[in-house]
């Protein structure tokens, strides 16, 4: 394969998706610093790694009913507007939670009520954003900026949990959420920055019909919905982050600055992930590399599960960091790709469901099971699991092991017709 330096960042020489870009890597490390903070917050506040699961759980219901609608909206309307809203609406919630926890006011019904009503608010930011970025870039420069949305997430998450560790451990909990209310701003400053106008998308079909279109355009994709699906069991399987405050405490002994860097790991692995993805060119066989890089992920966090290491247990959480980038990245290229305009809105959110669900549902298995077995059981099971799955997807998800990457461009130019599935190697 040929390393392409010269475009590893050339998706930032667009101004638009410039600043939407270093918008999102602000608020991402104020979200990574909370979700230290509240994840520690319950979880001292219980010592129940049940009721740690939970705060996954109740944001995974607003995400799961809310995404579909927030989809549909993004299809007719300005979404930059939307994001607009959306953003503002997070901050004020972060800031109300930060009043809460500074008050001394903190209880367990409360920190649900605030994380399910600011996950409620992001179902319709997740869709609206996806949306967005293709029209801030040209077509062939798409995959790039995709990729360096990636490696910004990562970035922040491995920056994100480290200082939120360190806040927690020598300023407060609260300031840590006063820090995450202030981010969602730097997102609302880029939005106003934009002096380009964006198309708005025109429906002719609107309302319960227009949703009911974006579920027939993946029904009607095998490509896409098998794509999803693998994505959703893999982490509902095997969670990477939601038992790790029981390892912090409980298991490695290394407490909240030790539960930081575990948060951080699987970033610091995915920022070489997704670094690969943005300089080589994409792989013939993607559906196959997804697949397989989904049984090294399972495998690696199983691993980690009877680790008793310190060391060891970061190296295999960076594992799985790093083999769960390339698989987003992948994803997210043919996902966009194969979309038309006109259904990215709904296609992301339907894809949002899948992903926002799947890993806030496993941080809930998780913790129920790590009540039941412990928290290595816990692990290993749901790692066993997750590889299993990916590996008879060889036969539940045939298209996406059939998929040629040369499609890629073919569904591209396409619009909005079923891309030509190939035989594979293996047949």
């Amino acid at each position: 394969m040929r390393v392409r330096w010269g475009e590893a960042l050339v998706a930032l020489r667009f101004r638009e998706f410039r600043l939407l870009w270093a918008g999102q890597f602000v608020s991402m490390l104020g979200t990574q610093m909370q979700t230290v903070a509240l994840s520690w917050l319950v979880y001292d506040l219980t010592g129940s790694p049940a009721q740690l699961g939970g705060v996954a759980l109740v944001r995974a219901i607003p995400t799961m009913v809310l995404s579909l609608f927030g989809g549909t909206l993004a299809d007719q309307m300005d979404r930059r507007r939307l994001l607009l809203l959306t953003q503002s609406t997070a901050a004020f919630l972060l800031g109300v939670l930060a009043l809460v926890v500074s008050l001394g006011m903190t209880s367990l019904p409360l920190l649900y009520l605030l994380a399910f009503t600011s996950a409620a608010a992001m179902s319709f930011d997740a869709p609206a954003r996806q949306a967005l970025i293709p029209l801030l870039v040209p077509r062939e420069r798409l995959a790039n900026a995709l990729a360096l949305n990636v490696l910004a997430w990562d970035v922040a998450a491995i920056a994100g949990p480290a200082l939120g560790g360190l806040v927690i451990a020598h300023v407060s909990v609260a300031a840590a959420f006063w820090v995450d209310a202030a981010s969602y701003l730097a997102v609302v400053a880029a939005l106003l920055a934009m002096r380009r106008d964006l198309p708005v998308p025109k429906l002719e079909r609107r309302g319960w019909t227009a949703f009911m279109d974006g579920l027939r355009f993946v029904r009607h994709r095998p490509l896409l919905w098998q794509l999803m699906l693998l994505d959703f069991f893999a982490v509902l399987l095997a969670s990477s982050t939601g038992l790790l405050p029981v390892f912090a405490r409980d298991v490695l002994r290394v407490g909240p600055d030790g539960l930081g860097l575990l948060f951080a790991a699987p970033s610091a692995g995915a920022i070489v992930g997704a670094g690969l993805f943005a300089l080589l060119p994409t792989p013939r066989w993607p559906g196959q590399v997804v697949a397989w890089v989904v049984v090294g992920y399972g495998a690696a966090l199983a691993v980690f599960g009877i680790s008793r290491l310190f060391v060891l247990s970061f190296l295999l959480l960076a594992l799985a960091g790093a083999l769960d980038a390339v698989a987003m990245a992948l994803r997210h290229t043919v996902r966009q790709l194969a979309t038309p305009d006109a259904y990215r809105g709904r296609v992301g959110a339907i894809a949002a469901v899948f992903a926002a669900g799947g890993p806030r549902l496993g941080q809930f298995q998780a913790g129920v099971l790590a009540g039941a077995v412990g928290p290595a059981g816990a692990m290993v099971i749901g790692g066993v699991g997750c590889v299993l799955v990916a590996v008879a997807s060889r036969w539940w998800a045939p298209e996406l092991w059939r998929f040629c990457g040369e499609e890629l461009f073919e569904a591209a130019g396409a619009g909005h017709r079923k891309p030509r599935a190939k035989p594979s190697p293996s047949e």
